[in-house]
């Protein structure tokens, strides 16, 4: 569980700005919204493969560079 503790003196805006930023580094909102519904193994096997190749056509785009 992410913990944001304020500093003296901080204001709650900048706070909550902060606990966004650690909760999108971790990865924490990225994870809920993945487990929205349930995700056929096959459909998690299809996405994957769809951004290794995605993946993979970037890096040998800019590999000629």
């Amino acid at each position: 569980m992410t913990e944001i503790r304020l500093k003296k003196g901080e204001p709650v805006d900048k706070a909550l700005r902060r606990l966004k930023k650690r909760i999108d580094r971790e990865g924490t909102l990225k994870e809920v919204r993945n487990h929205r519904h349930y995700e056929k193994p096959s459909e998690r096997r299809r996405r994957k493969e769809k951004v290794a190749r995605f993946s993979a056509m970037l890096s040998a785009r800019y590999a000629d560079m």
